[in-house]
């Protein structure tokens, strides 16, 4: 079907496609580095209204590209060629279908934002756990992706939060995943396809999420330390003394934190190489929580492992601590120039990875502005390298690829991998196949023709279809 027939069938649908004038608010991510005008955009109110757009879309064989708050930094939701993918974006859809205080469930649309969900959670007295700087994400979008965030430490990535999803797969067929139960072994665990697949198998609508009781008792502690090694042997410490309580462990250089005060008052007086972020949470008032961190702080200070630490006395000093570590990826986002690292290694390795790469990096740029910060206590460092105000950005521009090179290699040398929560989008896609075994990437494109044969679903993310392995599994037309 050419594509004025397509777009006269989906003027058909819903709302029909958006005024072309509107287009170009869809054709990047929030990097502003991948760019492409959709042939149109149409945003479905319902799920029945999604199944007759990619009936359409299959029909025509056009593309389509799923789109969720606009948060991504790879490129996954944008697309690839002008004017030949139909962007669907989900952010009509924003029923809470049930909410289940018994059960502990919630069941939500697809572009319910997360910030959302939180607030709903928290006024019924639980937790949405999911945590990030992405305020106009969206539950789909989050759940895409298989976003992390603060919480991983305690709570894991999203696709540990979901019980059940809603999915319009390629050929418009809806699967019905929603009444899942914590124990279900009737079957293949099929959500788990959809969680983290980009959009590349099929469109999430509607998903049945995990809630926590609300922590009654929460205490935040900023401490500087000299290393990276001494915050993982603060980590180790927390985990034998606190575990169960740790929610949160942020880990951020020097640079990150000066660099990105903007205006606040640092929390530490003096100057520290390596700045922490640890919260503490319980769902019971009675827990000695700032006694026992105290022990623990106090210790490793004695063991020279802590140089300072203060413990926020009220609800303002955890906001303003929260809003430092948040205004470092908020600002990294803005600078277009800057280079983004998403790489993840085992605990044990963080430090061994940030000193080597640190090594790297300035070997090849010895003024870079190295801004790293992360999720210490599951191995996940954004390790970022901002333009020095001395260098041109296109001067700039031609150290990115070796510098990223110089990130991803070390990970992977210290057995890491190249995405930890961002995704692969357009970005890492073709990367991907340097660093996944080929027996792995063979079942990647067996599912992927499986679920899509006519490859409509966010082509060129993720996978890439076009390059045969030597010894690929045939897929089936």
């Amino acid at each position: 079907m050419p594509s004025n027939a397509l777009l006269v069938t989906l003027g058909g649908i819903g709302d029909g496609p958006l005024p072309v004038a509107d287009n170009e608010q869809y054709a990047a991510d929030a990097t502003k580095n991948y760019h492409g005008v959709p042939l149109a955009v149409m945003r479905p109110r319902t799920t029945s209204e999604l199944v007759e757009i990619v009936r359409s879309c299959a029909a025509a064989d056009h593309s389509i590209v799923p789109r969720g708050g606009n948060s991504g930094l790879v490129g996954g939701a944008v697309p690839v060629d002008d004017e030949q993918s139909v962007v669907v974006s989900l952010e009509k859809m924003r029923t809470v279908r049930d909410i289940d205080l018994v059960s502990n469930t919630v069941t939500v649309e697809a572009g319910y934002l997360l910030v959302e969900l939180q607030e709903l959670a928290s006024n019924n007295n639980r937790l949405f756990p999911l945590r990030h700087a992405g305020l106009s994400s969206q539950v789909g979008g989050n759940l895409s992706t298989n976003a992390g965030g603060t919480n991983v430490i305690r709570y894991g990535m999203a696709r540990n939060l979901v019980l059940g999803l809603e999915v319009v797969l390629a050929n418009g067929t809806v699967w019905n995943g929603l009444n899942r139960l914590p124990k279900d072994n009737t079957g293949y665990d099929l959500k788990q396809l959809f969680l983290g697949a980009e959009g590349t198998l099929g469109i999430i609508t509607a998903a049945k999420l995990r809630l926590f009781p609300a922590p009654k008792l929460q205490r935040t502690a900023w401490i500087g330390v000299a290393s990276c090694a001494a915050a993982v042997d603060l980590l180790m410490r927390c985990r034998t003394e606190l575990d169960e309580f740790l929610s949160t462990f942020e880990l951020m250089n020097r640079n990150a934190v000066e660099r990105y005060l903007n205006g606040r008052r640092a929390p530490l007086a003096g100057s520290h190489e390596w700045h922490i972020l640890v919260v503490m949470t319980a769902t019971s008032d009675r827990i000695p929580l700032e006694e026992t961190l105290l022990d623990v702080l106090a210790q490793a200070n004695a063991d020279g492992v802590v140089e300072d630490a203060v413990i926020a006395a009220d609800d303002q000093q955890e906001r303003t601590l929260w809003e430092i570590r948040e205004g470092i990826p908020a600002a990294l986002i803005e600078d277009p120039t800057c280079i983004k690292g998403d790489t993840g290694v085992a605990v044990g390795a963080v430090a061994e990875f940030v000193t080597v790469t640190d090594a790297g990096v300035r070997a090849l740029l010895p003024d870079a502005e190295i801004v790293a910060f992360g999720h210490v206590g599951d191995g996940n460092i954004h390790y970022n390298v901002v333009r020095p105000d001395s260098m041109e950005p296109q001067e700039f521009a031609g150290y990115g690829s070796d510098i990223m090179r110089v990130i991803e290699t070390t990970a992977l040398d210290l057995g890491g991998t190249i995405s930890a929560e961002h995704g692969l989008g357009q970005k890492k896609m073709r990367r991907v196949a340097d660093v996944v075994a080929a027996e792995e990437l063979d079942l990647m494109r067996l599912i992927k023709g499986a679920l899509d044969p006519l490859g409509i679903m966010n082509p060129d993310k993720l996978v890439d279809m076009r390059v045969p392995q030597a010894n690929a599994v045939p897929i089936q037309e």
